[in-house]
């Protein structure tokens, strides 16, 4: 019996010899329907994140922008009121470093298109390949996550970055930014003696030297590009992979290195200030050691997840749950990501990331901030999203509580002013198996 089956545009097409095909539609919530009124979200406890909380507010949102915020607002005639009188109105919030939207399960590699072939890629773009259908998408905004950055992946130079709004019906709709960095993969700079490698210490140190060989070479050959069809535009062809290099050479577009260990980190720096480059670390978990080399040149850090195990048999148990806390004391910008486990799939906890690293000794403004306004900041976006001010979009959400909780329900999101659809594949097994349970007369009808 042969059995094959295709992931075409969020479609899984299965056939069976003999049989008819028959198609899966990924996710089956429809996206929010812009309102030609404005909308009033009446009687909240308002968390700007940029200002103080502001009790019994009034929101009025008109074109997808919020046009008034505070406690005596007056609401417009034709407005379409909601009362959210006793609930909480934060920013959505943002995942600054996942693979949303082009991951759905990690084990199954068509599902998989988080990577090009080859080793130089600065070319790729993220958002293209965007799957707007994925069943993850509605399972992470349900919680709040309404924003992420969707960042390619593999080889050295993986290519470039967008930060999405979670709804729409294209990834153009799904696109808030694109462009925002050129992400590279830095090498270890030591040799890794764990059981979970095949290289000798010697070989290792020999990839490590290719790799940066190879690095600086690319920007050799992308300032060599550029500088030849500068001379004489009709003998040097554009070269895709080159004119995607130019705006980090020209300082409109960060590298955003994936660097742990410190080596990592310090090489990384010396590196951007030699190339004369922007550079964001993202991973971080020896970045509060290197502080003070991270300020004086004005790295931000994109945390990678908080819920992490120690790097180091010597370190304690809560190494990383404190590494928002020492670097917010030790004052580097930072934001939490909380994707670096099982990618995609866990984007829906990065507020409990950052409830972690309160419970660890970050303040609590602060942690709420670093999923919000300090991801919107350093990732280029802050005059749209991030925060809740006049003039801002009016992408944010509705709760019983503080988002930080676990026990806090998402009770309504918008995404520039639209509802968002909170059903997602979660919610429907559940509705399913309660189905189940009452009529085996296990639950109160």
């Amino acid at each position: 019996m042969h059995r094959f089956a295709i992931l075409l545009f969020g479609t899984i097409v299965v056939s069976i010899s003999g049989l008819p095909l028959k198609s899966v539609l990924a996710s089956p919530e429809i996206p929010g329907a812009p309102i030609q009124r404005p909308i009033a979200v009446i009687g909240a406890t308002v968390h700007p994140v940029s200002s103080k909380v502001i009790e019994k507010a009034t929101i009025v949102v008109r074109n997808g922008k919020i046009v008034a915020i505070g406690p005596k607002v007056r609401v417009p005639d034709n407005a379409v009121t909601i009362d959210a009188t006793g609930k909480h109105v934060y920013p959505g919030m943002f995942d600054a470093y996942t693979d949303t939207g082009l991951v759905e399960v990690n084990a199954v590699r068509a599902s998989r298109d988080q990577r090009e072939t080859g080793s130089i890629n600065p070319n790729v773009k993220s958002w293209v390949s965007v799957n707007p259908d994925s069943e993850i998408i509605p399972v992470t905004r349900a919680n709040g996550v309404l924003l992420a950055l969707s960042a390619p992946g593999g080889g050295l130079v993986s290519g470039q970055s967008a930060v999405l709004q979670l709804d729409g019906w294209t990834w153009e709709d799904l696109a808030l930014r694109t462009g925002v960095g050129l992400h590279i993969n830095w090498p270890r700079m030591s040799p890794n003696i764990d059981w979970d490698t095949d290289e000798s210490a010697k070989e290792q140190l020999e990839s490590r030297d290719k790799a940066l060989k190879e690095l600086r070479q690319t920007f050799v050959d992308a300032r060599a590009y550029e500088k030849a069809r500068r001379a004489n535009k009709s003998d040097h062809p554009i070269d895709l992979r080159w004119e995607a290099m130019l705006p980090v050479l020209h300082g409109d577009v960060p590298l955003i290195v994936d660097a742990d260990d410190i080596q990592q980190i310090q090489a990384a720096v010396a590196f951007a200030e030699q190339q004369n480059v922007k550079l964001i670390i993202y991973g971080g978990y020896d970045a509060p050691h290197c502080a003070e080399l991270l300020k004086k040149h004005d790295v931000a850090v994109i945390i990678g997840g908080v819920y992490r195990l120690p790097q180091r048999r010597s370190e304690p148990y809560d190494t990383p749950f404190t590494v928002p806390a020492r670097l917010h004391e030790a004052g580097v910008r930072f934001c939490i990501s909380g994707s670096g486990r099982f990618g995609a799939s866990n984007v829906r906890n990065l507020p409990y990331h950052a409830a972690m690293a309160a419970a660890f000794g970050l303040p609590r403004d602060e942690a709420l901030k670093s999923i919000t306004s300090y991801p919107a900041e350093i990732l280029g976006v802050a005059k749209r999203v991030g925060t809740l001010k006049r003039g801002h979009h009016a992408t944010f959400i509705i709760t019983n509580g503080d988002p930080l909780e676990t026990t806090t329900q998402v009770e309504a999101a918008y995404v520039q002013g639209r509802e968002v659809d909170l059903n997602s594949r979660h919610t429907r097994l559940w509705k399913k198996y309660e189905e189940k349970y009452r009529r085996l007369g296990l639950t109160k009808e």
